[in-house]
């Protein structure tokens, strides 16, 4: 899709997400990456896979990284387990993987809150064989609490994220409906209102779903848009996704969040990986 297509981009407030773009690069060196790219918001997800309370010096590093670049941290996966690889979550599996997300969200919101990072991402986790989905999702609602109110606490709000069948085939929520159904029983539950829906286009049009549709239902819920292209979860304009038109309907529904880049840099360096967005659009206004 070349850049022209998007004369209406400026309108949008992107943000680059260093999980998944810029891996070419240490962890600490990609923050500068995205910067020298013309972007001045980036997003993560939780950087530790094998440490939900990683050592001071480590979080310290990372945020010194994110600061010496001049962007802002708008967005952060609390612990989800092995990310990417098998695991989609922590808070909904019984035992370590339940303890290990619980130890992580004062470190998660805390981090966060040292950067003004004001969205906190809680991956709801696989179903587990020999274990009621019932008991699952009683642990989940539990967790998700917890995770709610510290993200209250540090002024954020915290995202349910629906995934995709094909790739995910043990996550629960795949669907707006499912994700939003939780977003709505987290809020219930605390009284504050602080849960939102995340709203992953390409997850959703891989599930089927007719998106104009769930914009027009569900954007008043939704907390935090991200984009790749289907198929082959790619920029822009390497699938049929019309992603121009649906950020242009979210918008017009009222949506005036950020928009994360969560797209796979294909066989090239990250750093061209943009050519679909002009220059002028990603600096966040």
């Amino acid at each position: 899709m070349p850049g022209s297509e998007w004369g209406t981009a400026t309108e949008q407030r992107f943000n680059v997400n260093l999980s998944i773009l810029f891996t070419e690069l240490p962890l600490l060196e990609r923050p500068a990456a995205a910067a020298a790219a013309g972007f001045t918001a980036v997003e993560l997800w939780w950087p530790w896979v094998d440490s939900p309370t990683p050592e001071r010096s480590e979080l310290d590093a990372l945020k010194k990284a994110i600061e010496d670049a001049g962007v802002q941290l708008t967005g952060l996966n609390f612990y989800a387990g092995q990310l990417p690889g098998p695991d989609r979550g922590a808070l909904s599996i019984p035992g370590a993987e339940s303890e290990r997300f619980r130890a992580n969200i004062d470190v998660a919101a805390d981090f966060a809150r040292s950067l003004g990072c004001k969205a906190l991402n809680a991956l709801y986790g696989n179903r587990v064989e020999g274990v009621e989905a019932a008991e699952q999702d009683a642990l989940a609602l539990e967790n998700l609490v917890l995770a709610a109110r510290a993200a209250d606490r540090v002024g954020a709000i915290l995202l349910i994220e629906t995934l995709n069948q094909p790739e995910s085939p043990l996550y629960p929520l795949v669907s707006a409906p499912a994700g939003v159904a939780v977003v709505d029983r987290v809020n219930e539950a605390t009284g504050l209102g602080n849960a939102r829906f995340l709203m992953d286009l390409y997850h959703l049009s891989m599930n089927g779903e007719d998106l104009p549709s769930v914009i027009e239902r569900y954007a008043a819920k939704t907390g935090h848009v991200q984009i790749a292209d289907n198929p082959g979860r790619g920029a822009p304009g390497t699938g049929t996704l019309p992603l121009e038109d649906l950020l242009g309907r979210l918008r017009k529904a009222g949506y005036e969040g950020w928009v994360g880049l969560e797209y796979k840099p294909g066989d090239r360096p990250s750093a061209e990986a943009f050519d679909w967005l002009p220059a002028e659009a990603r600096a966040a206004r």
